[in-house]
């Protein structure tokens, strides 16, 4: 699985040219890319990342990956970052590693956004395999799962112990569905109901989506 993850993440690689900036994702896949722009940027590329959490922003340090803000830039011209679902759509389930809000601030910002996966990634129907992160703000949180809830899933709590919160101050509901057929009504109904921040629906988003199977590397524009 991990050298799926690495051949994905080095294909995505090859797009990136001198003088970009660069969108850096969040998860174990996107971690193989961080490295490899790091050397890139050894051997005298001049770019500069934006993290899409405090994880990744650590991440690029290690790697000597100069870092900007969202608020300096107008644009990103290429984001690589991982998927928890892909549908033959490329429509995205994304979240579980705790940071879909600022996901998704950069991919909308993003002139590219290349998606990388192995294969176990890849669905017929999204939510089959994954359950879809909510992101939700802490007053009145529980009044807010039965909101979502009433779209047609089980909600649980992230966290043992004590919730986890994310790089915003949130809470997460991560949401259990048979299956989402209309991906697009669901992003929009749980984004109308008040105290949801945002939710790991990437629709229109992704612009390749690179995948790492038995037979090699495949590229989906």
């Amino acid at each position: 699985m991990e050298e799926k993850k690495k051949a994905a993440a080095l294909k995505a690689v090859e797009w990136i040219q001198d003088g970009m900036v660069l969108g850096l994702g969040t998860g174990s896949t996107t971690f193989y890319a961080l490295e490899a722009i790091g050397e890139m940027i050894a051997e005298g590329y001049d770019l500069v990342g934006i993290p899409t959490s405090k994880s990744t922003e650590n991440l690029a340090t290690k790697f000597g990956i100069p870092l900007t803000s969202l608020d300096e830039v107008k644009s990103i011209d290429l984001t690589i970052d991982g998927a928890d679902e892909v549908d033959p759509a490329k429509r995205l389930i994304k979240g579980m590693g705790g940071a879909l809000l600022r996901e998704k601030i950069v991919a909308s910002v993003s002139e590219v956004e290349i998606i990388v996966v192995d294969d176990s990634k890849i669905v017929d129907l999204l939510g089959t395999k994954s359950m879809l992160p909510v992101e939700v703000i802490p007053f009145g949180h529980m009044r807010i799962k039965d909101r979502i809830e009433a779209t047609g899933c089980k909600a649980h709590l992230r966290g043992v112990g004590s919730p986890y919160i994310t790089d915003s101050g949130n809470y997460i509901y991560d949401c259990r569905y048979e299956s989402i057929e209309f991906p697009e009504e669901l992003e929009q109904e749980l984004n109308s109901v008040p105290g949801v921040v945002e939710n790991g629906l990437f629709i229109n988003l992704a612009s390749k989506i690179i995948i790492a199977g038995k037979e090699g590397i495949q590229v989906r524009d």
